[in-house]
C-alpha cells in the first residue's frame, strides 16, 4: 500500500541470517525501518506497541550477533516480539496480528522455529533459558544441535519471585546462559518496589556512567593487561554502593548498564560476551518504552496496548459505546464504597489501570497497593490484611490469579479469611487468545471449602456483587466479570447486598429450564426469542452463585421441567459440574431428567473476536438454541435437531 513506510533494506531481510552480511551502519538503518514497519502494522491491527518499539535496536542486535534459531532467544511475556516476528520470516503476515487465523500477539512454538518457548505470562524466560542451556549440555536435540540460550526480561518482570528463583539456580549450576535485563523503568504501570529503586540507583550518577560500565562484571572478559586495574575500579565502586552486586551475588557476571538504543554500544557488548562468556551473564540494557513514536512516548502507559490508530496523530480508533466497561464499574463502585468504609483497601499485581484501581488510588493512595508482578505475594498480603481487620479486595485478571493459586488455597481458604477476589477478564477475551482467557477460575475456586463464588450477568449485577463482597466477613468471596463494555442496563444508585447462595428468576416458561451463570445470560435471552418462534418457551434463571448453589431454585426448576441446561463461561469442573453433583445426590436423574451442561470445550481457543471465540466454544445464541432443541428432541426442517 502507498501509505506504508519505505523500507528498502528491511525488504531484503527474510531471516535473521540475512542480517549477518550487513555492516553496523546498515544494521542501524534496518532498525529505523523496522520501527516504522512495526508502527505501521500495529496501527492496522492494534496490539502491544510500546514494548516492541523499546526493543527495536536490541532485536536487530541480538539476531545479528547470535545464531537463531539454533541459539534460543526467549522473550519474557513476549508482547514485545512483533519486531522479532518481522525479522524471522513472518513479515508477510504481520498485519494479521491478534486476528482469527493470524499471528499470535505472543511467541508461540507452533508458529515458528524462531519461537523456541511460548509465553504471554511474565517472568518465565530465565527458567526457560536455563532449561535450554542444561538440555544443550546434556546432549538434547543432537540432530539439530542446541546453541546459546538468551532470555530478554523486563525490569517489571524481574519483580516476580520466579525470576530470582531461576537466577539463583542458574548461578548455582554455573551454566553459560545470557539474561538481557531490559530496563525501561516501566512495565505496564509505573514500576514499584525496592528492585525498581535499586535499578534506578545503578544509573543515577551520569558522570560515573562510562566508568561503571567498564568496571563492572565483565572484568574477566577484558584483555589481560587491563584486568587488574578494572578489578580495583570495580571494588572501589562497590564501596560506593553502585554496580551490579545484587546480580553478582546470585552468581551472574554483570555488564552494564548500556544504552539499548545505541547500536555502537549494543553490538560490541553482545559480540564480546558471546565470544568469551563461560557462565551465567546478565547484560543490563536501558531502553525507553514507545521509543521513536511520539504519541506512544507521550502516553501514560507508553503505548502499552492500543486499538487501531492513526499513524500521524496516534489517535486510537475505538468504537463508541453507550455502556460503561465492567472494569470501570468495578473501579468507580469500589472507590465510592471506600469513601464510606475506611477498612476497604485494594491489592493488584502491576495492573492498577487494567483493573480500574487507578481510580481508587487517586483518591485513597494509602489504601491501594500495587505489589508488582507478584500475584503469590499479593494474595498472601491480602490475606494478612484481612486477618488484621481490613476488608481487602484482591483485583486480578482470572488468568493471572492462577499464579497465586497455592496462596489462595493455603493462606486464604484454609484460614477462612475474608479476602474479596475481583476477577477481571473472566471468560474468553479476544485478541490476546488462550493465554489470557479466564477459563478456569470457576472450577479452581468453587472446589475450595468455604469459598463463595459469584458471576455477574451484567454491569448492574456487578455493582450488587461488589457490595455483597464488601459486606461478607465470614470467609473468602469472589466475583467474576468479563472484559469490555456492559450490556447497557439501567444502573442502580447503590449496590444491593445479595443473599448468599440465592439466584433469581428471569422468565417463566415450560418444558426446559436454562440456568445461566455469568454474562452468557444475554445470549440466552437472544436464543429464547428464536425459540419462541419455534413454539418453545424456556424458563430462564440467573444462578448468580456457583458456590453455594441455590439448591431450592435448582430443585424447583427440575421439578417443573423435563430438561435443565446450565451455561457458563468456564471449563468443565465448574458451575455445571457442581449442579450435576447436586442432582446426583438428590437422585433426580432416576426420574428421567434431561440434563445438559454448556461449558468451554476441552481445547485452548486461539485469538479472534470474542464473538468468534464463543462461536468456536459453542456458547453463542445459535448454539444455545440448538442445544435446547436437541435436548427436547424438537423436529427442525424435517429432521430431529
Amino acid at each position: 500500500m502507498s501509505d506504508r513506510p519505505q523500507t528498502p533494506l528491511l525488504d531484503t531481510i527474510h531471516a535473521p541470517a540475512d542480517l549477518k552480511r550487513l555492516s553496523d551502519a546498515q544494521l542501524r538503518q534496518v532498525a529505523d525501518e523496522l520501527r516504522a514497519e512495526t508502527i505501521s502494522a500495529v496501527s492496522e491491527t492494534g496490539g502491544h506497541l510500546g514494548a516492541g518499539l523499546g526493543v527495536i535496536e536490541l532485536t536487530v542486535a541480538l539476531h545479528s550477533v547470535f545464531d537463531t534459531p539454533r541459539d534460543k532467544l526467549i522473550w519474557d511475556v513476549s508482547h514485545q516480539s512483533y519486531p522479532h516476528k518481522i525479522l524471522t520470516g513472518r513479515r508477510d503476515r504481520i498485519r494479521t496480528l491478534r486476528q482469527k487465523g493470524g499471528l499470535s500477539g505472543f511467541t508461540k512454538r507452533s508458529e515458528s522455529p524462531y519461537d523456541p518457548f511460548g509465553a504471554a505470562h511474565s517472568s518465565t524466560s530465565i527458567s526457560a533459558a536455563l532449561g535450554f542451556a542444561v538440555a544443550r549440555d546434556l546432549g538434547g536435540s543432537i540432530e539439530t544441535g542446541l546453541g546459546d540460550a538468551i532470555a530478554v526480561i523486563g525490569d517489571g518482570a524481574m519483580s516476580a519471585g520466579m525470576a530470582f528463583e531461576a537466577m539463583n539456580n542458574a548461578g548455582h549450576l554455573n551454566k553459560r546462559v545470557f539474561v538481557i535485563l531490559n530496563d525501561n523503568e516501566m512495565s505496564i504501570a509505573p514500576p514499584v518496589g525496592a528492585l525498581s529503586s535499586y535499578l534506578s540507583r545503578l544509573y543515577a550518577g551520569e558522570p560515573f556512567q562510562e566508568f561503571k560500565a567498564a568496571a563492572k562484571g565483565a572484568v574477566s572478559l577484558l584483555p589481560e593487561p587491563f584486568r587488574e586495574g578494572a578489578k580495583r575500579a570495580k571494588d572501589m565502586l562497590k564501596g560506593m554502593a553502585v554496580g551490579g552486586t545484587m546480580f553478582e551475588a546470585l552468581g551472574f557476571s554483570y555488564v552494564g548498564p548500556i544504552d539499548g538504543h545505541d547500536m555502537d554500544q549494543l553490538l560490541p557488548v553482545l559480540r564480546t560476551v558471546k565470544a568469551r562468556a563461560t557462565g551465567p551473564m546478565l547484560i543490563h540494557v536501558l531502553t525507553k518504552k514507545g521509543k521513536g513514536y511520539a504519541p506512544a512516548e507521550r502516553a501514560d502507559d507508553k503505548g502499552h496496548a492500543t486499538a487501531k490508530f492513526d499513524v500521524v496523530t496516534g489517535e486510537q480508533k475505538k468504537a463508541p459505546s453507550n455502556a460503561p466497561s465492567y472494569t470501570s464499574v468495578f473501579g468507580r463502585t469500589l472507590t465510592d464504597m471506600a469513601a464510606e468504609d475506611s477498612r476497604i483497601c485494594a491489592v493488584t499485581a502491576a495492573m492498577p489501570g487494567g483493573t480500574g484501581l487507578d481510580l481508587m488510588a487517586e483518591r485513597y493512595p494509602s489504601r491501594v497497593f500495587d505489589v508488582g508482578i507478584a500475584e503469590q505475594h499479593g494474595v498472601t498480603f491480602a490475606a494478612a490484611l484481612a486477618a488484621g481487620g481490613m476488608r481487602p479486595f484482591c483485583a486480578m485478571y482470572s488468568t493471572f490469579l492462577q499464579r497465586g493459586y497455592d496462596q489462595v488455597v493455603h493462606d486464604v481458604a484454609i484460614q477462612r479469611l475474608p479476602v474479596r477476589f475481583a476477577i477481571d477478564r473472566a471468560g474468553l477475551v479476544g485478541a490476546d487468545g488462550a493465554t489470557h482467557a479466564g477459563s478456569y477460575d470457576i472450577a479452581y475456586l468453587s472446589n475450595l471449602p468455604g469459598f463463595v463464588v459469584m458471576a455477574a450477568a451484567d454491569e448492574a449485577e456487578l455493582k450488587h456483587m461488589i457490595a455483597t463482597a464488601a459486606a461478607h466477613d465470614e470467609g473468602p468471596i469472589a466475583f467474576r466479570y468479563p472484559r469490555g463494555e456492559g450490556s447497557g442496563v439501567t444502573m442502580p444508585e447503590r449496590g444491593e447486598v445479595l443473599e448468599i447462595g440465592r439466584g433469581r428468576m428471569i422468565r417463566e416458561g415450560s418444558r426446559v429450564a436454562i440456568l445461566s451463570f455469568g454474562t452468557r445470560l444475554g445470549e440466552v435471552m437472544k436464543a429464547c426469542e428464536a425459540l419462541e418462534a419455534r413454539g418453545v418457551s424456556p424458563t430462564v434463571a440467573d444462578a448468580r452463585f456457583a458456590k453455594p448453589l441455590d439448591r431450592d431454585l435448582i430443585l424447583q426448576l427440575v421439578a417443573d421441567h423435563e430438561a435443565l441446561i446450565t451455561i457458563e463461561e468456564g471449563a468443565v469442573g465448574g458451575f455445571g459440574s457442581h449442579v450435576a453433583q447436586l442432582l446426583a445426590e438428590e437422585q433426580v436423574f432416576d426420574h428421567g431428567l434431561k440434563f445438559r451442561s454448556m461449558v468451554l470445550p476441552d481445547i485452548f481457543i486461539d485469538q479472534a473476536s470474542p464473538a468468534d471465540m464463543y462461536a468456536v466454544a459453542g456458547l453463542n445464541a445459535a448454539d444455545i438454541e440448538a442445544k435446547v432443541l436437541e435436548t427436547l428432541g424438537v423436529e427442525v426442517m424435517g429432521k430431529r435437531a
